[in-house]
């Protein structure tokens, strides 16, 4: 289960987060505007929202497999159709809309899966799967930077969708539904330890009316925001300083080579610290990485900034995710996990599109970048206001 979803982790969130390596290619061929270009991804992130819940509603009644077998075909399809469009808005339905149902859902069902397969470890369970975003990062940004140097982003989109349909599929069969715990004698002789006591299962209209759940939604936003508003627009601030582009590149590897690191590291912490403070710890130093990111000048300063951010950005999350299943049960975790994902493909879009146009109205990405350490700096109160059963 765990190979499985980190192959799938590592496939889904590399595409996703190659989109920075194309950003000056699609600028440059079509003669849009930075707005304009980051609009396409942020039109995607919004698009997630949507099928993140429908994922994660299909999950709770058809498991992970039928789930995500689906969702490959639709990713590869995409990136396939991606590599032939001409036109603004072909991209837009190839890219935007069929790369969001073949992806967005991906962080809702293969978390809320991992949930009920892990009790006692989740939180190391969920870091090592959630390092596959980090190995993504650091595996196909460099593939897609020497595809597009040397057969153009068209060839290099086809390729992607190969690496898609030859990845996604075969994993996802290796996928199942976890059992029910409390009907097994296992559970009922108390082999897992804290399941019983873990927390009562909300349904979704009851999560809804919870403290927490909106606690979580908005940090999972304002996370999302700063994370994309980097992800999106760090290498072509890179390009701005007379950086080469496989060097600008190599900024995203070794942004995921550092999350991945830190998701390991954090997680397991994670599992025996307390939760929300081992995600305030990292929130800070993301806040702190984010105002050295202002005053990068060159390449070493940016190479620095992507060590000590991605290594937060990976801390941060696998708490914050283990917290739903103790906050919510897990009877309902994937509608309830999908509904929060809209929080955080809201923040996905919100933070490239300002990124944009902050750069296009000013010439740099100053106030952009503020307007990130402004979000890490929210996090620690909302953290603190989370309020947990006691086990």
């Amino acid at each position: 289960m765990v190979l499985a979803s980190l192959v799938i982790m590592v496939s889904i969130f590399g595409i996703r987060y190659s989109y920075g390596v194309f950003f000056k290619s699609l600028e440059q061929d079509f003669g849009w505007s930075r707005a304009l270009t980051s609009g396409v991804f942020s039109t995607y992130m919004l698009l997630c929202c949507l099928f993140a819940i429908c994922g994660g509603w299909a999950l709770d009644r058809y498991g992970p497999r039928m789930v995500l077998i689906i969702m490959g075909l639709f990713t590869s399809s995409s990136l396939l159709l991606s590599s032939q469009a001409d036109s603004l808005w072909k991209l837009f339905l190839s890219y935007s809309l069929l790369l969001a149902i073949g992806t967005g859902p991906t962080y809702a069902v293969i978390m809320a899966t991992l949930s009920r397969w892990f009790i006692k470890r989740r939180g190391t369970a969920m870091a090592i799967v959630g390092a596959g975003i980090g190995l993504g990062m650091l595996i196909m940004n460099p593939v897609a930077a020497y595809l597009i140097l040397n057969f153009g982003w068209q060839s290099a989109y086809f390729a992607l969708g190969l690496i898609a349909l030859v990845t996604l599929v075969p994993s996802a069969f290796l996928l199942k539904k976890a059992p029910d715990l409390k009907e097994t004698s296992a559970a009922k002789e108390g082999a897992f330890i804290g399941f019983e006591r873990e927390s009562e299962d909300f349904s979704l209209l009851q999560a809804l009316r919870r403290k927490n759940f909106w606690l979580i939604f908005f940090i999972w936003f304002l996370y999302s925001f700063c994370i994309h508003l980097v992800l999106t627009h760090l290498v072509p601030c890179a390009i701005d300083l007379a950086i080469p582009m496989i060097r600008a590149a190599s900024l995203l590897t070794l942004l995921g080579g550092s999350n991945m690191i830190g998701r390991l590291v954090m997680g397991r912490i994670s599992d025996s610290v307390d939760r929300k403070w081992t995600a305030i710890f990292c929130a800070f130093v993301m806040a702190a990485a984010m105002w050295l990111l202002t005053r990068a000048s060159h390449f070493q300063m940016l190479q620095f900034f992507a060590v000590i951010y991605g290594f937060s950005l990976g801390g941060f999350d696998p708490p914050v995710t283990a917290l739903i299943g103790e906050a919510f049960g897990l009877r309902h975790i994937g509608v309830i996990m999908g509904v929060l994902v809209t929080a955080w493909s809201a923040g996905a879009a919100a933070g490239p599109t300002l990124g944009g146009y902050v750069f296009d109205v000013t010439g740099n990405y100053y106030l952009a970048f503020i307007t990130g350490i402004v979000s890490m700096l929210m996090l620690p109160p909302l953290c603190l206001s989370i309020t947990l059963p006691k086990k």
